[in-house]
């Protein structure tokens, strides 16, 4: 029996829910599949993993799903979002980055309650759910709302208040906000599904003493330290001229590259750039299709691998995107590396099946927690169904998860070893309510 197989506790023959009969991807380092097989998963951990026949031997369960026809793999990570977002989907299209912030983006955002930015946060987990994807990295406003909305949808997430030097639409003057983050973390450092981060907004926005304090809290309380970075080159030449250097080199002036570092975007980098996210072990995020929608340029994410840089994927928010589809960001991601570089063998697609895993996992400090399945792993995982004429036949199940496969053909998503979609139904969320009370909000936000 190999490591994939062996129990968690080799007495036990009790599971909380068994799936069986699947194709199993692992996404484990050695890339293990099994056809035809099993996980056993007890107390939210996957108890095991291996041939169906075994594993299904091994274990007595609550609950068993046949899953043949389908394929088992790790739930997606959607490593940077603004989840409540969702309330300005397709707002303000088609305009340049700073126009779209500053004259549609902003003045939308003052007008923000905590209750709107719970119901688009619930909108958002419903969407994500049915997508495949079982944990998100959220910056946004009243985010102890993106919280609580997060964990009653079941979801995992890592959140953080964007913070920047102008007074926030939640909490007024930064000393407030710096004290909201730290009562944040204080709150919900024992829950086994939301973890929280430090999130300035960017360079741009932030002073060298507020990434100086943002980056004090996130080493003293050991979370991760998250910003916009180099998003454009119209930031790069704003950074350049207040202060004298490119944006990756201010942030190693003032101190804050390093491991605990999740820099969102990183499009406008040149060699310099790439040579210090790499020495430091800053955790990159690529946004692919948000980043073409505001022609903002594209990522030079082959690079930063070829330098091992660990590159996670993420969507940003509906308002720039304008969904939270990781099936579709992973074919665009793929294709759009390719016609960048005119090489078909760059971003394979494993390599971007990965990032969305186990890259996502080790950029908010939960490799050996999400991202792979094996045995002691948290149990979050999603099943495709691949009966379906677009997946069919199946030469390599992994190259069909990027290119051919659709988030409707996500059939079941569990998240903690908890079923939070069986057969396409949402079970811990009321989507219909949710859909009504973001309809009656975009009323309010533009009658």
């Amino acid at each position: 029996m190999n490591s994939s197989e062996t129990l968690v506790d080799m007495g036990s023959s009790r599971a909380d829910l068994l799936l069986v009969n699947g194709m199993v991807l692992t996404l484990d380092p050695d890339g293990r599949r099994f056809d035809p097989g099993a996980v056993a998963i007890l107390n939210g951990e996957i108890a095991a993993v291996g041939p169906a026949e075994r594993v299904a031997a091994d274990f007595r369960a609550t609950r068993t799903l046949d899953v043949g026809g389908c394929v088992v793999l790790p739930g997606l990570i959607n490593a940077h979002t603004h989840a409540a977002m969702t309330l300005f989907r397709g707002l303000a299209d088609d305009l340049p980055l700073m126009e779209w912030l500053q004259q549609h983006i902003f003045p939308a955002e003052a007008k923000l309650t905590e209750e709107w930015v719970y119901w688009g946060t619930m909108l958002a987990c419903a969407e994500m759910i049915r997508s495949g994807t079982t944990t998100f990295c959220d910056m946004y406003l009243f985010e102890h709302k993106v919280a609580e909305a997060a964990r009653a949808a079941g979801m995992r997430a890592v959140v953080g208040e964007v913070l920047y030097d102008f007074p926030s639409p939640h909490y007024g003057p930064i000393e407030n906000g710096l004290r909201f983050t730290e009562s944040l973390i204080e709150r919900w450092k024992e829950d086994p599904l939301i973890r929280i981060a430090v999130e300035p907004h960017a360079p741009y926005t932030c002073s060298p003493s507020l990434l100086a304090r943002c980056n004090d809290i996130a080493l003293r309380h050991r979370v991760p330290l998250i910003i916009h970075l180099s998003e454009n080159e119209a930031e790069v030449e704003q950074v350049l001229s207040r202060y004298g250097r490119r944006p990756v080199a201010h942030l190693e002036n003032v101190g804050l590259l390093g491991p605990h570092l999740m820099a969102d975007h990183c499009v406008a980098l040149d060699e310099r750039d790439l040579e210090l996210l790499a020495e430091r072990g800053v955790h990159v995020v690529h946004n692919p299709e948000s980043n073409m929608k505001l022609a903002s340029g594209i990522a030079p994410v082959p690079k930063l691998l070829e330098r091992g840089v660990n590159v996670a994927l993420g969507t940003d928010g509906c308002a720039s995107n304008n969904n939270l589809d990781l099936f579709g960001e992973m074919d665009t991601c793929a294709k759009l590396h390719k016609a960048a570089t005119l090489n078909p063998t760059a971003m394979p697609a494993e390599t971007v099946l990965r990032m969305t895993t186990a890259g996502g996992a080790r950029a908010l400090g939960m490799e050996g927690r999400i991202g792979e399945l094996s045995a002691g792993r948290l149990a979050d995982l999603i099943v495709v169904d691949f009966r379906k004429p677009h997946l069919v036949p199946v030469y390599n199940p992994i190259s069909h998860l990027v290119y051919a496969a659709r988030s409707s053909d996500v059939r079941h998503t569990v998240i903690h070893g908890r079923l939070v979609m069986e057969d396409r139904k949402l079970l811990t969320i009321n989507v219909d309510e949710v859909m009504e009370r973001v309809r009656y909000i975009a009323r309010t936000i533009k009658p």
